[in-house]
């Protein structure tokens, strides 16, 4: 039987398959998250080969074409993308495959995150780069300790302003357990 071209007529050229995930990962996104409008996360089904001539994924399109699926098989992935609790997306943030995203993160409106981004950092551009830090390093560990993000609704509930606009030192003092740096601190 000679080859058969695939049919550029056919929108789903897979059976079944609305989209074209070629490899299913993951994106986990912590708690208490904002995304604005039109954030999108890439996934690592939309990896191509980058070693031939050409980077178009013919296989998936059908025909004969699908007997050389095993090219497209098996590109290595960057694993999966995880966001940690309170960041911030901004409109038409794009997040490529495989980074984290720490806690308290803030990703400016239109930024293309291609790189992992710290605990509290600021990041914005295309690629996107660390513009700085939202607290000093010191007040970053005192912030992780009270992991405000996991405490009871109940005393989240109580506490919003404190979580929303008051200081760390405040925020310690609110936690329903005494902190790490709480329990440093001589009485």
């Amino acid at each position: 039987m000679p080859p058969v071209p695939a049919d550029p007529t056919q929108v789903h050229p897979m059976p079944g398959q609305p989209q074209v995930p070629l490899r299913a990962r993951e994106t986990v996104i912590g708690k208490f998250c904002a995304l604005g409008e039109g954030v999108r996360f890439i996934m690592n089904g939309a990896n191509h080969r980058m070693d031939g001539p050409s980077t178009f994924p013919f296989p998936i399109m059908g025909g004969s074409w699908s007997d050389h699926f095993d090219l497209i098989t098996g590109l290595p992935g960057r694993g999966d993308t995880t966001v940690g609790n309170d960041a911030r997306f901004g409109y038409r943030t794009t997040v490529m495959p495989g980074v984290r995203i720490g806690h308290g993160a803030i990703i400016a409106s239109g930024a293309v995150v291609v790189d992992d981004v710290p605990n509290y950092g600021i990041v914005g551009g295309n690629p996107a780069r660390l513009l700085r830090r939202r607290h000093s390093d010191a007040d970053i560990d005192r912030l992780l300790a009270v992991a405000w993000w996991d405490w009871p609704l109940p005393h989240l509930t109580e506490h919003l302003p404190t979580i929303m606009s008051g200081t760390v030192d405040a925020l310690e003092a609110a936690a329903p357990g005494p902190t790490a740096h709480q329990r440093r601190r001589p009485h």
